[in-house]
């Protein structure tokens, strides 16, 4: 008769279903950051062998107006990407909880879920295509505006430096507003109806059941959501690529397409490594702060 396995052969067998992740994290993630750090610090065309050049990179980082006005366009991003959409997100799966599924049905709640989520699931170039047919300046946009005598509010919308910039966001809080709705949807089916039962008892208007109850209750879901989406918004590069390619004049320009114009339009891979090496700082930096903060409110409510 077999015994049972001991602890240490049962330990063992845990590490062994851990062997494949770690090997595609090593092989994906950890020798190409190294690559491209040692890269940071040469100067190199992609061809020959790298010359040794020091800090000169990251000098020269420093004093570029144009990597500082790739970090003032990702602020914009993140805004967009991360806040607006998060703020609309618990809002909307609210109203579609407690009202729309409570009055009306299920079915037609999961029926807008769906429509919102649906820019999740398209193409980022389908929906570069899609947008940039609606914002260039013969587009439906102008068209609809022209129609209702609004005429003089038409813009060249990716066009103009001025409005380049705040027609990306909207189309980003487009993109994700409906990732963030998915998930707090889910978070308030978690919530006991009872508490909300008892509050509506008690005289509590919706809004003051909202803030006091369902806020409070997916903090989790806020951490999680306000985490993924500021890192997509520190590297975001399709639709900036699709839609304005950095332009006009620098006006949508991220450090992804930046460091990606050094790597293949100019060659200078040294310094295009130093622009994606600074990002991933940047981006380890944010996420030690965020779940540095949701310790201390998993603390907090303990």
């Amino acid at each position: 008769m077999s015994s049972a396995p001991s602890d240490a052969q049962s330990s063992r067998a845990y590490w062994l279903y851990l062997i494949p992740g770690l090997v595609g994290f090593v092989s994906i993630i950890l020798i190409p950051f190294i690559m491209n750090l040692a890269i940071s610090f040469t100067t190199w065309k992609g061809i020959g062998i790298p010359k040794f050049a020091g800090l000169r990179n990251y000098e020269r980082l420093l004093t570029d107006d144009t990597f500082w006005q790739s970090l003032v366009n990702t602020a914009a991003f993140v805004l967009a990407m991360a806040v607006i959409p998060t703020a609309i997100g618990v809002l909307l799966a609210a109203l579609l909880f407690d009202y729309i599924s409570a009055r009306f049905s299920g079915a037609l709640a999961s029926f807008f879920r769906a429509g919102f989520y649906l820019p999740q699931i398209l193409p980022v170039s389908a929906a570069g295509i899609l947008w940039g047919w609606m914002l260039n300046p013969f587009g439906i946009i102008n068209a609809i505006l022209e129609a209702v005598g609004l005429g003089a509010l038409k813009q060249n919308w990716l066009g103009d430096p001025n409005f380049a910039i705040y027609s990306l966001m909207v189309v980003m809080i487009w993109l994700q507003l409906g990732y963030c709705l998915v998930v707090f949807m889910s978070g308030l089916a978690r919530v006991d109806p009872a508490l909300q039962e008892a509050a509506e008892l008690d005289g509590a208007t919706w809004l003051q059941r909202f803030w006091t109850i369902t806020v409070p209750m997916l903090k989790p879901e806020i951490f999680v959501v306000g985490l993924t989406t500021t890192i997509a918004a520190l590297k975001v590069f399709a639709p900036v690529f699709v839609l304005t390619s950095g332009g006009p004049d620098n006006a949508t320009i991220v450090p992804s397409q930046m460091s990606y114009h050094q790597f293949f339009a100019t060659n200078r891979v040294g310094y295009g490594a130093a622009i994606t090496t600074a990002q991933m700082m940047m981006t380890l930096a944010i996420c030690f702060v965020f779940i540095r903060l949701q310790a201390r409110h998993t603390e907090t409510d303990r």
